[in-house]
């Protein structure tokens, strides 16, 4: 049986012809009869009796009509709590997000929620493939991921709201020979050696990218997930490293500077995942916004129609 059938019952407790309940419910008096026909056959029992020349519901069927009411009313019930959880701008919302945008993104979002009094907001950070952010969302309201451009695109079945499209600069000790550059040549860079993330990472093959830019497979000496890691070794002189504009954290040692490549553009897509009815929540759609505005970079540089377009 479904709620509509159940509803006809109840209807017809009530109102005591099919006409009657056709009416209410906008459709055939033969529409009505045949739901009828079918949940009795689905019960194995008579639900209703002739009385005259209408149909009415016999002891089975008043019995069923009672229950009706109640079903029906939890089922409202049911519905009212889930359009209160969608609605509720103060929900709670976990989030998750690769090192780095955690790093730039957590501590003023936290703060802004304070602030605000808003959703309360539970943080975690991943170190994970590229392939294995789309399958966080089943466990986590957003999951605040990256990829290349070339590379394989999210899930169909999942929702993206792109944030920014980060450029990736050569980091280089504040010594190196290049460091007075206002931008330097893939080919420039064919002979040093680098310091590049986990092969299975994104990242790894923008490497390929600039080696295949520069006519050259660049030699790489150590691989390292963690970008402060990496600032401190290229502060140290132990080679150079591509590191994402604004939340590779070349800032937090002054011994590493920045260069912008000439004649390739190299960098990775920022976005937010979730399942598409995480969407709906009003706590989700504040959290977002405060994520797009914590997230400060130059308006050329953000991603047109954020939120509202995909892959």
């Amino acid at each position: 049986m479904d709620l509509y059938q159940l509803r006809i019952v109840r209807e017809l407790s009530e109102l005591g012809s099919l006409s009657a309940v056709a009416a209410r419910l906008s459709v055939t008096t033969s529409a009505v009869s045949q739901q009828l026909r079918a949940l009795q056959d689905e019960m194995g029992e008579k639900l209703v009796a002739k009385s005259g020349r209408t149909l009415v519901l016999n002891e089975a069927g008043r019995v069923l009509a009672a229950a009706a009411v109640h079903v029906l009313a939890s089922m409202s019930d049911a519905e009212l709590a889930v359009q209160r959880h969608f609605s509720d701008g103060r929900g709670e919302v976990t989030v998750a997000a690769l090192h780095s945008a955690a790093l730039a993104i957590f501590p003023k979002l936290l703060g802004r929620m304070d602030a605000e009094s808003g959703p309360r907001v539970i943080c975690s950070d991943t170190d994970v493939t590229v392939d294995t952010f789309a399958r966080l969302v089943a466990d986590v309201d957003l999951v605040i991921a990256h990829r290349l451009p070339w590379g394989n695109p999210w899930p169909a079945s999942i929702a993206v709201t792109p944030l920014v499209f980060e450029p990736l600069d050569v980091a280089m000790h504040v010594g190196h020979r290049l460091a007075g550059a206002t931008e330097v040549q893939p080919a420039d860079l064919a002979n040093e050696e680098w310091i590049s993330v986990q092969e299975s990472f994104p990242l790894a093959s923008a490497l390929h990218a600039l080696g295949a830019a520069a006519g050259a497979t660049l030699r790489v000496r150590h691989r390292l997930n963690e970008f402060p890691i990496v600032v401190s070794l290229v502060a140290a002189g132990q080679g150079v490293a591509l590191l994402p504009r604004y939340m590779g954290n070349p800032d937090a040692h002054p011994g590493v500077v920045l260069k912008p490549l000439a004649g390739i553009e190299i960098g990775r897509q920022i976005d937010i995942l979730s399942r598409p009815e995480v969407l709906r929540k009003a706590s989700v759609a504040t959290v977002i916004a405060a994520i797009r505005d914590v997230l400060r970079v130059p308006a050329s540089e953000r991603v047109p129609g954020a939120g509202q377009v995909g892959y």
